[in-house]
């Protein structure tokens, strides 16, 4: 059976939960059109989140690889359509690593592109009822760091795989502790990434 690889990150930046961990949780196990959604925790770690993408890569041979991260401003589900090689952190990652103006890959290429139908993954969360737009900025945090790193190395590994970042805003609890923060359901967020991955599916059968 042909797999989906679907991560999420681990909370950060002192919150208790991570709704892109919670999203793939949910979808773990899932079989949609045929195919098997296998789901990980990402590390908030520069140098272990690539690694542990890899290896499940490496483990699980999917054709599809949608990784997922947090984006508390955002009121939307955002597909990101571009990574660039940069780090640079607002703040410490879980392992207090705070790189700045550092690049991801020396002398690798300025920004790697995502290889998933962005735009029809878009349409098709917005038809089953999840709000959703196409980003061009991922940041320069630990999201944009796998955003930019996991089609780099497939293309280099040239691998039949295609692969990119989906943003995800908070979750009402989390907004909550902000006056005026977006937030969006479990419930709706979960439909809509369950639809984006229909859309990449159907992407690759035709």
């Amino acid at each position: 059976m042909p797999k989906v690889l679907l991560t999420g990150f681990q909370p950060f930046g002192g919150e208790e939960i991570n709704p892109s961990w919670q999203i793939a949780a949910k979808l773990h196990g899932s079989i949609i059109k045929g195919w098997e959604v296998v789901s990980a925790e990402i590390p908030v770690a520069r140098f272990e989140a690539l690694d542990c993408i890899i290896k499940l890569i490496q483990e699980h041979q999917p054709e599809i690889v949608i990784n997922m991260g947090q984006a508390g401003g955002r009121s939307e589900i955002t597909p990101e359509r571009i990574g660039i090689n940069l780090d640079d952190y607002g703040a410490p990652d879980n392992a207090g690593n705070h790189p700045r103006d550092e690049a991801i890959e020396e002398g690798g290429p300025p920004a790697c592109f995502s290889t998933l139908p962005v735009k029809a993954m878009v349409q098709a969360m917005r038809e089953a009822g999840a709000p959703a737009s196409l980003s061009n900025t991922a940041g320069t945090y630990l999201c944009n760091h796998v955003a930019y790193g996991i089609p780099r190395y497939i293309a280099k590994e040239e691998l039949k795989i295609i692969a990119g970042f989906i943003h995800i805003p908070f979750l009402p609890q989390q907004a909550a502790k902000f006056r005026g923060r977006s937030s969006m359901a479990l419930e709706t967020m979960v439909l809509g990434i369950r639809a984006g991955i229909e859309a990449a599916i159907v992407y690759l059968a035709e």
